[in-house]
């Protein structure tokens, strides 16, 4: 789940969301078997791709070099929402109409089960991806009773982003690693700010909530489910993380317009100098560092791991994979071109152009690309120990479930207690714990 493309990235981080890894204890819906086999990759001819509105603006000069040496292949992009929730919408009823004008679905990571267990995406041949060379927390957000359903595209986790220059200014020497810091911080920092609000992530009812609440519950040591599947969100831990976000609101930490934020309101917040903090993916170092006048904080902020309630929080592991339509035709193409697309020359180039996050660990010890990007040990490491969402058939019912309970505790509709309550009886309801 990411900003750039719905964020997913997704999908975004003050922690994440471990919900149900039961893959078939769903029940109710079509799964796929142990013994299924790889599709059928040999139809040749003009291909499309179907993602979330690309705000990096890089696609299309990718899709351009693609096509440039694969003139009967071409490839189409087509831009769907930048809302992940609409995003997953769209794509869903193209498969359900069995339809074949998306051939690569650009698809968050959270989202491979339930489509791989509905038939919408072909199983790929795992031997022609190198996979030992990626990111394990990204690898597994593509397989599906072990079987490979997608390709790992970009990675992400969530970063907290901040103000530098306000706080060497304040004689504040490191950026804060506690809740209880990250406020201190801000009342140090405020009267020489400018006016700026002290943080923001991504609070507006959609997929970007859903983030920012299962890191607050993790990095407050709770959990969304127990290891075994078991919702256990009515713990003190969980309402812990959940008053820290509700109590920041009230207090004036949570700049009050964040309840509006997705990825690109708080982007352009941070932009124009109005946050000292804010809870982003990778996509926005590139954007915040623009030079074309379109940042007022060139120079001005560095990045760290997100705070947690004694010590540094968890982040979400969001990003997004490429997975081919089981109703698509010139299968042969869209895998050459998936093939493509997660290159590790290509994930570079990807990269150097819009900070987003690649999939090949290699390139998180590359010297010179550290120089460019400072941020990439950082979150290399929060990649590595991101907690992902969950594996389950019936995401989109446990994701808007999540929503409408952060939402309403935020909001002052429900007291924190009655919303993890009310949570933790739909969630047992939907996955049958």
């Amino acid at each position: 789940m990411r900003g750039r493309q719905g964020l997913a990235a997704p999908v975004a981080v003050l922690g994440a969301l471990v919900l149900v890894v039961g893959l078939a204890a769903c029940g109710g819906t079509k799964t796929t078997t142990n013994n299924a086999q790889p599709g059928t990759f040999d139809g040749k001819g003009p291909i499309t791709l179907a993602t979330g509105k690309d705000t990096s603006g890089y696609l299309q000069s990718a899709l351009d070099k693609w096509n440039s040496s694969h003139p009967n292949e071409q490839a189409r992009l087509i831009e769907l929402p930048e809302s992940a929730d609409q995003q997953r919408q769209q794509m869903i009823q193209n498969a359900q109409t069995k339809s074949d004008a998306y051939t690569i679905l650009n698809t968050d990571v959270v989202w491979t089960a339930e489509f791989a267990a509905n038939g919408w995406i072909e199983q790929l041949p795992e031997d022609q991806f190198p996979l030992d060379k990626m990111l394990k927390g990204a690898t597994d957000t593509t397989k599906y009773f072990n079987k490979l359903y997608a390709a790992p595209y970009l990675t992400d986790a969530g970063l907290l982003y901040y103000r530098k220059d306000l706080l060497d200014a304040a004689g504040i020497t490191a950026p804060p690693k506690t809740w209880g810091e990250l406020k201190a911080d801000c009342q140090k920092v405020a009267p020489s700010s400018g006016g700026a609000g002290c943080y923001a992530g991504q609070f507006e009812k959609y997929e970007g909530l859903t983030c920012n609440f299962s890191e607050a519950v993790d990095s407050a040591g709770g959990q969304v489910v127990d290891d075994s599947g078991k919702p256990v969100v009515d713990s003190a831990q969980a309402k812990q993380g959940l008053e820290f976000l509700v109590s920041s609101f009230k207090d004036g930490t949570i700049s009050k317009d964040a309840i509006t934020y997705k990825e690109e309101e708080g982007r352009r917040a941070f932009q124009d100098g109005k946050l000292i903090f804010h809870r982003q993916w990778p996509y926005q170092y590139a954007k915040a560092n623009a030079t074309d006048g379109s940042s007022k904080v060139v120079g001005k902020f560095a990045v760290a791991p997100l705070p947690g309630l004694t010590g540094p929080g968890k982040a979400t592991l969001g990003g997004h994979n490429l997975a081919i339509s089981k109703f698509a035709k010139n299968k042969g193409s869209a895998l050459e071109f998936i093939k493509f697309l997660t290159s590790q020359d290509e994930e570079k180039a990807h990269l150097l152009k819009t900070s987003e996050a690649p999939v090949y660990a290699s390139l998180y010890d590359d010297s010179e690309l550290v120089k460019q990007f400072p941020y990439l040990p950082t979150l290399k490491e929060a990649v590595n120990s991101a907690v992902p969402r969950p594996k389950v058939v019936k995401y989109g019912d446990a994701t808007t479930a999540i929503q409408e309970a952060a939402y309403a505790a935020l909001t002052g509709a429900k007291s924190s207690d009655q919303a993890l309550k009310d949570l933790q009886t739909k969630l047992s309801s939907i996955t049958g714990k």
